[in-house]
Formats: C-alpha cells, sequence, structure tokens
C-alpha cells in the first residue's frame, strides 16, 4: 500500500491520523509504503528538467514530451520513484487537508508530475480506443481519499454551503484517480478539524482504523465506465441515462 500524504505539520491532526493508519495497516500485516511531499521537499512544478533530453531545446509540449521521456526512461529520478511505488500498490490512500475547496499545490503538483502521458493516462486498448475512466494502466488498484477541514459535517452535507463533498472532491476522485482506472472508495472526511476534543480524535481515529480493516471489501463509488456503452460517441452521457438530469451526478450508476 502507498500513503501519500501532503501537510506541512506532522503534528497536525493530519499527522496524527496518519501515523494511526499507518500504524494500524502495519499491525495487520500490510506493507506500507510512504510519500510524505513536504518532508520529501517535493517539487510540485513541471519543468522541461522533468524529462530529460526529450525535453529538446524547442517549444516545450508537456504531454507528448512526457510520453517519450517515459517511453525512453528520461523522467527525472524523483518521477520514476514515484511511479514505482504506484506500480508495486495495490492500494493508494491519498490524505490532505481541504484547503481552497481542493489540494494543497504541493499535492496537485505531484499529480501534474508523476500522471505522466503513457503512465498514468494516454493508454491504447487493442481496440483502439483510449483507456480511462475505469481503465487503463492503473485499473486493479484501489484508491481512498482521507480528508480533514474546519468545516462543520453538515456544511458539507448534501445542502451545506459549501457544497456536498463527493462534488467537491469529484476532480480528485473521478477525474484523477478513475481516470486512470482506479476504483475510488467512499471518502474519509474528519470534519472540525482545529476543534476535535479527545473524545472526538478516538473517535476519528477508530474511524480511520475501521475503513482500513475494511478496505478490500468496501463498495466503490459507482463511476459509470467510459468505454462501457453508457457514452456515445462524443462522449456524452446517453439520453435514456439519468434523463433529464444534469451535473456531476449523472456520471454515478445504478
Amino acid at each position: 500500500m502507498l500513503w501519500i500524504f501532503a501537510h506541512p505539520e506532522p503534528r497536525s491532526l493530519g499527522g496524527s491520523l496518519r501515523d494511526e493508519g499507518v500504524r494500524a495497516l502495519r499491525a495487520q500485516g500490510a506493507d506500507v509504503r510512504e510519500s510524505d511531499l513536504y518532508a520529501m521537499k517535493w517539487n510540485p512544478v513541471v519543468t522541461a528538467d522533468d524529462f530529460g533530453s526529450a525535453a529538446g531545446s524547442d517549444r516545450l509540449f508537456v504531454a507528448p514530451t512526457s510520453k517519450d521521456a517515459f517511453q525512453a526512461g528520461e523522467l527525472s529520478a524523483d518521477i520514476r520513484a514515484e511511479h514505482e511505488k504506484l506500480a508495486w500498490a495495490d492500494t493508494v490512500i491519498v490524505q490532505f487537508p481541504l484547503w481552497w475547496y481542493g489540494m494543497p499545490a504541493i499535492l496537485k503538483g505531484w499529480f501534474d508530475r508523476v500522471f505522466v502521458k503513457g503512465f498514468a493516462y494516454g493508454v491504447q486498448r487493442p481496440d483502439g480506443r483510449t483507456a480511462r475512466y475505469g481503465e487503463g494502466a492503473l485499473a486493479g488498484k484501489r484508491a481512498m481519499v482521507v480528508l480533514t477541514t474546519g468545516t462543520p459535517e453538515a456544511a458539507i452535507g448534501p445542502r451545506g454551503v459549501n457544497g456536498e463533498i463527493n462534488e467537491i472532491l469529484f476532480p480528485l476522485q473521478h477525474g484523477n484517480l478513475w481516470y486512470t482506472g482506479m476504483s475510488v472508495l467512499p471518502p474519509l472526511t474528519i470534519c472540525g478539524a482545529d476543534r476535535l476534543s479527545a473524545e472526538q480524535y478516538d473517535a476519528a481515529a477508530e474511524a480511520l482504523r475501521e475503513r482500513l480493516r475494511t478496505l478490500s471489501t468496501q463498495d466503490p463509488i459507482p463511476f459509470r465506465h467510459q468505454n462501457g456503452g453508457d457514452y456515445d460517441d462524443h462522449l456524452v452521457l446517453r439520453d435514456d441515462l439519468a434523463p433529464g438530469r444534469s451535473g456531476l451526478g449523472v456520471h454515478l450508476g445504478g
């Protein structure tokens, strides 16, 4: 299992929960590797230096150049190390605090640099169709988001002012993880992060341990497969599915 952690303070609530989770997994006999992005001083910025000689000296076209560098083994060493971890892992935990409705920049930059073309996307099926949204190089792996946020739980509920949590996380869960083929488990969200009592912390830690105990048996979010027949040739949901509806929720199957 690979645990990706993005918080600048190891003594934070997030850091404590990460420690609880890794400890619980190892007690179960799991082999856990970590990418603690702040501790690693991860560089989140894509530059030509990522791609070695494949970048050349002309205008940088990131997608095709990253694919050339990946296929030639010329990606920078830090990216190749993350690829090795991802290839090894059967499950990926992505943990971060919710900042301004999204991931901290260092984690967004991890995806920008690591999920290069040819490795995480731009993969073809035997029939020539693109393998994505339920298919792809990372298919067969499971992923789960562990999130801390200062907002009260009701405020990220179905009618909360902040928006429903799965819609807030849609770009990550559907657009990064499901896109590359990973099955995505429902997120674990710890609310009121700056105001937890000792009792609330104990409850949050136990909720995390319980989710980790059942990783292999939890039902994933039922996102629709791109190539499963639900979408037309323009990648638009068929009219007879979720008729009269629009928005992110239509991409969930029954």
